[in-house]
């Protein structure tokens, strides 16, 4: 099974990138599930519902994030209402939104993705390592591939 992840979209070029590109690397690469980094993918900082819809209209199946995700105050909803846009599983309890979540692929197979954020240069985070020890335990019970 192959998993395509991509780094950083930036901008609106990096949106017009991925709307080109993508489908044919999913074919390409056979990729049964696709992660996209997309913090930076509004203005080429932060994520707006907008970029996000665009992004996962174009085949993205799920969208990770880092420290600019709230950067613009209209995500805030949208992360609790679509969650396939995940903000780092390390940010305190009650933030918006989650952090990891399991995909299931066309062929059945259960993905477990989690999403975290390092603690170098930014601050107002739980420890990523103490974080995914809990969600390991989660996800174990159901998903091969984590």
């Amino acid at each position: 099974m192959n998993i395509l992840f991509l780094g950083d979209v930036i901008g609106k070029p990096g949106r017009k990138a991925v709307r080109s590109l993508l489908p044919r690397l999913i074919h390409r690469e056979a990729a049964a599930l696709v992660v996209v980094n997309g913090e930076n993918a509004s203005g080429g900082i932060g994520l707006k519902p907008d970029s996000a819809r665009e992004l996962l209209d174009a085949g993205v199946d799920l969208l990770t994030s880092g420290n600019h995700i709230f950067r613009y105050k209209e995500i805030i909803e949208f992360l609790d209402e679509d969650e396939r846009v995940l903000r780092p599983a390390n940010y305190p309890p009650g933030t918006p939104g989650v952090g990891w979540r399991e995909m299931t692929t066309p062929a059945g197979v259960v993905v477990g993705v989690i999403n975290l954020l390092g603690r170098v240069f930014t601050t107002g985070v739980d420890c990523p390592f103490q974080t995914v020890e809990g969600i390991l335990g989660k996800l174990r019970q159901r998903a091969r591939v984590i």
